[in-house]
């Protein structure tokens, strides 16, 4: 027997109001709840845009009573009913609908629904593993429905404010050339010109460039972006990034815009007004102050240096460090010294992680006295005299404050590992608040990296950046201090984006390949295309590429950009869901000229 048509709906489960009482309607939508009273039963009807309370009245017809028993969660039905006000004392003021209820005239089961791998409710409280098999459950939740729609407001609000500065959306192509761009590439074999592959874009940073020497002055798209990674963090496969590229520009031009931007997003998404302009902290002071490149500036703690005090001091592994040209940094955690051991050892732990070989701690008394830990080798014999005041004075440590010390013959090792810990303090003590929102302009950053594995420099970010003029004549003399025009912009703890100022002179990028040590035989293979454009009057450009992912996220106050993307890998890089990466018939590895090999055991 043909199934019956559907009645559809003419109106959603979240836009009845009191006024709407004595129209009929019909709603499409899940059992959300269910509840029977006495002959009576009471069904909260759900669908994307709210939920609206259904009710069987104990004087409905035989057949929709038995229907309403075979009820259960999850069931898809179509309503047929009469808006009716509840009663002054039945107003669910917790609902939007909670003024109202549908009585039933007839009710249709559009599908029925197996027993639940969870519950389908406000938020899940499923293992994430769980979530992601099902998927199309757990995107059922307000939660996840909220955290979609917000990702789609943001890229129409990215859409919006960006073509009305005159930028042009370019797609670039997702099958491209494989080039060196950091992490590993996501190969596809090519069926018509066998043992040649296609690479998919780590980023389309090549053919935007391309698009400025074209002549488009202002570009962007909402970019899928695929990189090949261990699995680490909370990073995926596939992401997307607002990607964006400007002729006749400089630095400040590239900040002015994303602040616009971030700035019109927030104000129509979440209502939030943003400064209108970013701080700005060089890399240095970041490295100095914070520990990181990414700061989190939702809490002030910064670290200091004590150089100067720890030769003072009478701590031998505080004055070893400095004569290996190394450095003795402090922080203090303000009225933490009741901080038992354990706690102590977690802070150090996290220190550890950045090679630390330790951390040493000192708490201010009720009496303003050091005590414990390191507190001797500052108060005690050996130490010059007044230098625990000294030390007090200069750190602002009060009664009752925690100080904590990493030193290190490698200035990078002790600001990393005492950042680590400032990081952990800000979360274990509340400090990091997801409804506050601190950006900041992270600039000024090295042009280059030694690699010590290879002894070789590396590019810090990509090889296509322009280094800061003032370094242009000791480029190759003495690459260690030169600064690129590079800039990143940090959210609450986040690189959210990261750019540049590109190179636009050929002469000046073969100076940089040859630095990296890549030969002009091997640029030419590997960038030919790039250089070959640059031949013919490229413009001066740069440009920039705020995460998409990462932008939501922090917006919805999560610490995950699984929970804003709709079908996300786990962190293996496998979807529960569709169970890929799979297997393929032999066929299509035939069709593609590939034999699977597997490394013996």
């Amino acid at each position: 027997m043909p199934a019956m048509e559907y009645q559809k709906r003419t109106t959603t489960c979240g836009a009845l109001r009191k006024a709407d009482a004595g129209q009929t309607v019909v709603l499409n939508g899940w059992v959300h709840r269910k509840r029977d009273h006495g002959g009576i039963s009471f069904v909260n009807l759900r669908d994307r845009y709210g939920i609206t309370q259904v009710v069987i009245d104990d004087d409905a017809v035989p057949e929709l009573k038995d229907l309403a028993a075979e009820l259960k969660f999850e069931y898809c039905l179509s309503v047929r009913g009469v808006v009716r006000a509840r009663p002054d004392s039945m107003v669910n003021k917790d609902m939007p609908t909670g003024e109202i209820e549908v009585k039933a005239e007839s009710v249709q089961i559009l599908s029925r629904c197996e027993t639940l791998p969870f519950m389908v409710d406000e938020k899940s409280d499923a293992k994430e593993e769980l979530r992601l098999k099902y998927r199309y459950l757990d995107l059922r939740s307000f939660a996840m429905q909220r955290k979609i729609a917000l990702r789609h407001e943001v890229a129409f609000a990215v859409r919006e404010y960006l073509g009305g500065q005159g930028f042009f959306e370019i797609e670039t192509p997702t099958f491209i050339k494989s080039t060196p761009e950091g992490a590993r590439d996501y190969l596809v074999p090519s069926r018509l010109y066998p043992g040649k592959f296609y690479a998919l874009p780590q980023s389309p940073q090549l053919y935007k460039q391309i698009l400025m020497v074209s002549g488009m002055d202002k570009y962007f798209q909402l970019a899928r972006c695929y990189r090949d990674e261990d699995a680490r963090g909370d990073r995926q496969p596939e992401f997307t990034q607002i990607d964006i590229e400007m002729s006749f520009v400089k630095r400040d031009d590239v900040l002015e815009l994303i602040e616009g931007l971030f700035g019109h997003v927030f104000k129509k998404t979440l209502n939030v007004e943003l400064p209108e302009k970013f701080r700005r902290i060089s890399f240095d002071d970041s490295m100095e102050f914070y520990g990181t490149d990414k700061p989190d500036l939702r809490f002030h703690m910064e670290m200091q240096s004590i150089d100067e005090l720890a030769q003072k001091s009478a701590f031998q592994a505080l004055k070893d460090a400095l004569a290996a040209g190394g450095a003795v940094k402090a922080l203090v955690a303000p009225g933490k010294a009741d901080y038992s051991r354990k706690q102590i050892e977690e802070l150090e732990a996290a220190a550890k992680i950045f090679r630390a070989k330790g951390m040493a701690w000192m708490k201010v008394s009720s009496e303003g006295k050091l005590e414990g830990g390191a507190s001797k080798f500052f108060n005690g014999e050996g130490a010059a005299p007044g230098l625990e005041a000294e030390l007090l004075a200069a750190l602002g440590a009060k009664n009752g404050d925690l100080i904590l010390l990493v030193a290190d013959p490698k200035r990078k090792v002790a600001c990393q590992s005492l950042g680590a810990v400032r990081s952990k303090l800000g979360k274990d003590l509340g400090l990091c608040d997801p409804d506050k929102f601190e950006f900041a302009w992270i600039v000024d950053f090295p042009m280059f990296e030694w690699n010590e594995d290879e002894s070789k420099w590396e590019a810090a970010h990509h090889m296509f950046t322009m280094p800061q003029e003032r370094y242009h004549a000791t480029l190759e003399s003495d690459p260690g201090p030169v600064k690129g025009d590079l800039y990143d912009l940090v959210l609450n703890g986040f690189e959210l984006a990261s750019g540049s100022i590109r190179i636009h002179d050929p002469e000046l990028q073969k100076r940089i390949f040859s630095i990296v040590g890549i030969d002009p035989k091997e640029a030419e293979a590997k960038f030919g295309f790039l250089t070959e454009a640059f031949k013919y009057g490229p413009p001066p450009h740069g440009g920039i590429a705020p995460g998409l992912d990462r932008l939501v996220m922090l917006m919805a106050g999560e610490t995950s950009i699984k929970e804003v993307i709709a079908f996300p890998k786990n962190s293996f890089a496998v979807n529960p869901m569709d169970d890929c990466p799979s297997d393929v018939d032999q066929k299509q590895l035939d069709d593609l000229h590939i034999q699977i090999v597997k490394k013996a055991d």
